[in-house]
């Protein structure tokens, strides 16, 4: 008799076990289910891949993306983890049309992440041109309605020249061309918009991008500068090879904080990691 019931005691036991390690699966599952939905409908992951940015963003820096910035295009619209449903079926219906839900519009100087009009591609540049401006760079400066933005020298970028990232691009550097290893060097500045805000940008001397025609942009149109002036493919140059106008539509999101940084090839190297850029506001 004592065995039948230590027997029937051990069966509840491991029906008790299993019972939690399902319930526990189940918590587990669903966690990473809502976190994946979160993640998708509100923020979108971005690593810099590039220099175009500098000295705001570096190559590895990861961030979110805030997709309720702006509201919801086929650009920002969420894939649903698992199911092989992507944005284009979600959202494909807003494809063409330059409009967005409970859109809203973004403001000069914001850094953002838009989906290339010809090739698809996610880029991040700084919005400088809104619908009906008139944008011209002259003599390296930029002009926004014909009015010079203000800029005020501030020191220099040094970095190390070598290959950078994934892409093992080595940076652009005034100057001649130092050895592998050697400092490279930019000019830096502040920029100060005609809306106040302020962000550094970088120079490294007069190239054909700093003296350009008057870009007039049109009605649900932006206009995109990288930070980094003389190593940026953006709105200054035509498509397909540059960015020209983008679409309203177009737009995925505002980067607003740097998560995490390193300036490895890989996020595992720890020794490379940047804890100064951890959590930093982007400006």
């Amino acid at each position: 008799m004592a065995f039948g019931r230590d027997r029937r005691e051990a069966e509840q036991t491991n029906q008790g076990f299993a019972a939690g390690v399902w319930e526990t699966v189940k918590t587990v599952v669903w966690a990473l289910l809502i976190a994946g939905a979160f993640r998708t409908i509100f923020f979108q992951p971005f690593w810099i891949p590039s220099g175009s940015m500098k000295d705001t963003l570096l190559i590895g820096d990861f961030l979110f993306v805030n997709k309720m910035a702006y509201g919801y295009s086929y650009a920002s619209c969420p894939s649903i983890p698992f199911t092989g449903i992507d944005a284009q079926d979600l959202c494909g219906f807003l494809d063409g049309d330059n409009t967005r839900i409970l859109g809203s519009m973004p403001e000069r100087g914001d850094v953002v992440v838009f989906r290339h009009p010809v090739t698809g591609t996610d880029f991040i540049k700084r919005l400088i041109g809104l619908p009906g401006d008139r944008i011209q760079m002259k003599d390296g400066l930029l002009y926004i309605n014909d009015e010079p933005v203000q800029v005020e020298p501030a020191g220099e970028f040094h970095e190390v020249y070598a290959p950078q990232g994934p892409q093992g691009l080595p940076p652009s550097c005034k100057g001649e061309r130092p050895v592998e290893g050697g400092d490279c060097v930019s000019d830096r500045y502040v920029e100060t918009l005609p809306n106040g805000v302020e962000h550094d940008i970088l120079d490294i001397g007069m190239l054909r991008q700093d003296d350009t025609g008057v870009y007039t942009v049109p009605d649900g149109y932006f206009f995109f500068m990288g930070d980094n002036r003389d190593n940026s493919t953006d709105s200054r140059f035509p498509q397909p090879q540059g960015v020209g106008f983008v679409p309203f539509e177009n737009l995925v999101g505002r980067a607003d904080r740097v998560m995490f940084s390193s300036a490895g090839r890989s996020m595992l190297a720890f020794w490379t990691w940047r804890p100064d850029r951890f959590l930093k506001a982007i400006d």
